[in-house]
């Protein structure tokens, strides 16, 4: 096995640099009234927490927090862009037969998303499995290197991660992802059948179905009212294709443009992101511990803040050798069982008639409440529809076979 331990160690002067450029930083005004939000991170908001970054927020506690995960970096040759140094969480657990679990980030996320997960799903209970976890950071995320050619898109992704799990010993194995990790994951299914099993995702894009193709949910989309939970998650939908996309736009157009703020000014970077995080959770109760270190992970990043979006415009513009385009992923993937799960606050909430046309859907699941940052958020809920799925009563039970090799894998760990 070429996975070696990963130790994350920022130098002193990168903590340094990054307290000298927050006190230099010059805000904006802001308007005065009560609903600020609508115009994107709010001032007062802002300087709180670009302050306590400067004064109170410790990196070292922070960094040696992370550093209790089991922290690994392997080199993974992807075709056309040569090895790539990727940095993975990897939980082995201690259960026999444990199945292998793949779990992909998006943006602005990162692998810290797993932390939760991880003492929920190493352990089994009665008719429950538990799981090897995989949580990398993705090529241009975290502590993994960056790419600096074109036309690194989701096909590349794929390959890169579907490549760590094989170095690992892990012929097969399953997926969960939201965001980028939804797409990245769909494009396995679509890559790697063979390989991977199943896969459960928490982030639902799609069409609305049409007759010649799914015939059933057509029929049903048609004729049959909605409920009330679909024209809330209508208008939600709606609210962000309207008044939240901005940042989409420009990451798939013009990523070069927004990098030079990302990368030059961490209080760009911190509104950047803090936006997100305020509007894409259900009421979140986020600390300011717990925003400081998911940004300075985009700030101390082994390629630096502005690489990560680059992934919006290579997924829009680069076409894959088998991949056709990014829209591949919302279409019927035949070959591998797939699981959902719907939170209300999630960008884009779409009826169960629309999201049965993805593919083969063995397991559905819905929450009162819940946004798209589902493992960090709602963990529990993403671990309960893992235990169910694959369970001794779901619909995936058993669908990994070799489990009993990857027992002699995790003994050599």
């Amino acid at each position: 096995m070429s996975a070696t331990p990963y130790h994350i160690s920022v130098p002193d002067e990168a903590v340094e640099k990054l307290k000298s450029k927050l006190a230099d930083t010059i805000f904006p005004d802001s308007l005065e009234g009560d609903d600020v939000w609508k115009y994107g991170a709010p001032l007062s908001d802002v300087k709180s927490l670009a302050t306590y970054w400067k004064d109170g927020f410790d990196w070292r506690a922070a960094e040696a927090k992370i550093n209790e995960l089991p922290n690994y970096k392997a080199p993974i040759a992807v075709d056309g862009f040569g090895s790539l140094d990727i940095h993975f969480v990897h939980q082995p657990s201690p259960v026999q037969r444990a199945i292998p679990l793949l779990f992909v980030h998006g943006w602005p996320g990162s692998f810290i998303e797993v932390v939760k997960l991880l003492p929920l799903l190493s352990q089994s209970t009665a008719g429950s499995p538990a799981f090897h976890i995989v949580a990398p950071s993705l090529p241009n995320f975290g502590f993994s290197q960056g790419v600096t050619k074109h036309d690194f898109g989701l096909e590349q992704y794929a390959e890169t991660c579907h490549k760590l799990m094989l170095s690992l010993g892990y012929h097969e194995y399953v997926t969960q992802g939201g965001d980028w990790g939804m797409m990245i994951t769909r494009t396995m299914d679509l890559l790697y059948p063979e390989h991977v099993k199943a896969s459960h995702v928490n982030m639902i894009r799609c069409q609305p179905p049409k007759f010649f193709s799914h015939p059933l949910q057509y029929l049903q989309h048609t004729l049959m009212p909605y409920s009330e939970k679909d024209k809330r998650g209508f208008e939600r939908t709606e609210w962000f294709s309207k008044e939240g996309r901005g940042y989409n736009l420009q990451q798939s157009t013009k990523p070069q443009t927004i990098g030079y703020a990302l990368a030059d000014s961490p209080v760009a970077l911190l509104a950047w992101i803090y936006e997100k995080l305020h509007d894409w959770t259900d009421n979140y109760p986020w600390t300011q511990d717990e925003i400081l270190t998911w940004i300075s992970i985009y700030w101390f990043s082994t390629a630096g803040p502005a690489a990560s979006v680059r992934i919006y415009y290579e997924a829009v513009h680069s076409k894959g050798k088998r991949l056709g385009s990014r829209d591949d992923t919302v279409k019927f993937i035949p070959k591998v069982p797939l699981g959902l799960a719907r939170f209300p606050k999630e960008l884009g909430v779409l009826p169960w008639t629309w999201a049965r046309t993805m593919g083969p859907v063995v397991f559905e699941s819905e929450y009162e409440s819940g946004g798209h940052f589902a493992a960090h958020e709602r963990p529990q809920a993403i671990a309960d529809d893992l235990q169910k799925m694959f369970g001794r009563k779901g619909p995936c039970y058993g669908v990994v076979k070799d489990r009993d090799g990857y027992d002699k894998v995790v003994a050599r760990l």
